[in-house]
Formats: C-alpha cells, structure tokens, sequence
C-alpha cells in the first residue's frame, strides 16, 4: 500500500442509498475554504492525494490540482463521472451510479472501473463494460474481480487498466 492523503469535497446530487458518507451530499453544510490553502496544507502531510466527496467533479478542479502538481503531489479521484472532468489528475477512477451515469468521455480517461455491488443487479456489468477502454475489458471477460467488503452486504469490485497478479 501506499499513504495518501484524502480531500474529501462536499456536495452530492448523485444519492446513492447506501452511502457511507450522506453528510457530505449538503455543500452548504460545508464551509467554503481556499483550494490554495487546502492543496499546501495537504501537500505538507503526504505527496499522494486522493480527492473524493461527495462528487468532486461538481467542482471546477483546475485550482486546487495546479497547486497539487506545483507541490510535486500525484492526485487520484474517486468519481462517478457524471460530470465533465476538470483538473490536472494521474489516476482516475471511476465509479458509475445507476442514479447519475458517467458522461461518455470519462471511460475513454478512466484509469480503474470501481462497481459496488449492492445486489445481483449490480453483477450485470455490461453497461460499462462495453465502453471502457480495451485493457478493462480485457480484465472483465477473463473474470479477474477484486472484491473489498464494503459494508454488510455490499462489496466493490474493481478493474485495472493494468494487470497485476493475483493471489
């Protein structure tokens, strides 16, 4: 594993049910703070930042990933995509919502495609599956899954573009 440092953006339209973090869904219940000051005071504590939320792409994130890369930090996101990507990022992963589907271009980008799996409608990937680029697709038809338990019963399910062994 690798340290990170999370930026976590509030504001939410996307409202999945099963949630772990409802209280960020609110921008307003998050007060309003400099992206130059948030990105040094991250830089300080860690040179791998990880901006989630939320929805991050909400937000326009040219500011505080510009900072991040003058700092020399390597900047991943967590999104569903259903927003146009802004920002300078490194490692994009996405992780589409029945309730806010990702914008096209983002599968073309996406470095990893994060499912959560919260029932066995969630098992029919094909709706992704078909546009995400080749080395995804790749990893989906040979049934490579990495599995994480999430919560109770829901699990996420991950494909990389680049391939790595399992155990």
């Amino acid at each position: 594993g690798k340290a990170a440092y999370f930026i976590r953006l509030g504001g939410c339209d996307v409202g999945c049910h099963w949630c772990d973090v409802k209280e960020s869904w609110d921008p307003k219940l998050h007060p309003l703070m400099d992206a130059t000051e948030i990105a040094e005071m991250a830089a300080k504590h860690c040179k791998t930042i990880v901006l989630t939320g939320g929805e991050p792409l909400m937000w326009n994130l040219e500011i505080l990933t510009s900072r991040l890369k003058e700092l020399g930090c390597t900047i991943h996101i967590e999104t569903s995509g259903a927003y146009p990507m802004s920002g300078h990022l490194d490692w994009i992963t996405l992780s589409p919502k029945k309730t806010g589907l990702p914008l096209e271009d983002i599968y073309k980008v996406a470095s990893e495609l994060k499912m959560i799996i919260f029932n066995n409608n969630d098992f029919n990937l094909r709706i992704h599956s078909n546009i995400v680029p080749g080395s995804c697709r790749d990893i989906i038809s040979d049934s490579r899954l990495h599995f994480y338990t999430f919560k109770m019963n829901i699990f996420i399910v991950r494909f990389c573009r680049y391939q790595y062994s399992l155990p």
